[in-house]
């Protein structure tokens, strides 16, 4: 399973391109993402594809040297349970 990245989006296409997995977060000033949208495809459900995408994204935001903020309930619930990340969270 190979994941694509974008500046504020990290996801997983099907083999006809259509995304069944992703992971948005557009910058809302210098440094700072707002982690706003977590969605994996019903027929992914179950197989960690979220906590995948939760992953990719923390490894993206210590290369880049950025903090997030959290809007997306999933994202909330992720980092609240892998508190090893939590020096990624800007707290508002």
């Amino acid at each position: 399973m190979e994941f694509k990245q974008e500046p504020n989006r990290i996801y997983l296409e099907d083999g006809e391109g259509k995304t069944i997995a992703e992971v948005t977060f557009p910058e809302i000033y210098a440094g700072t993402v707002n982690v706003n949208h977590t969605f994996v495809d019903d027929s992914l459900r179950g197989q960690g594809i979220a906590g995948k995408l939760m992953e990719e994204l923390t490894q993206k935001l210590r290369a880049e040297n950025k903090k997030a903020v959290l809007t997306c309930s999933y994202a909330v619930k992720w980092f609240e349970k892998n508190t090893e990340y939590a020096d990624l969270v800007k707290k508002v």
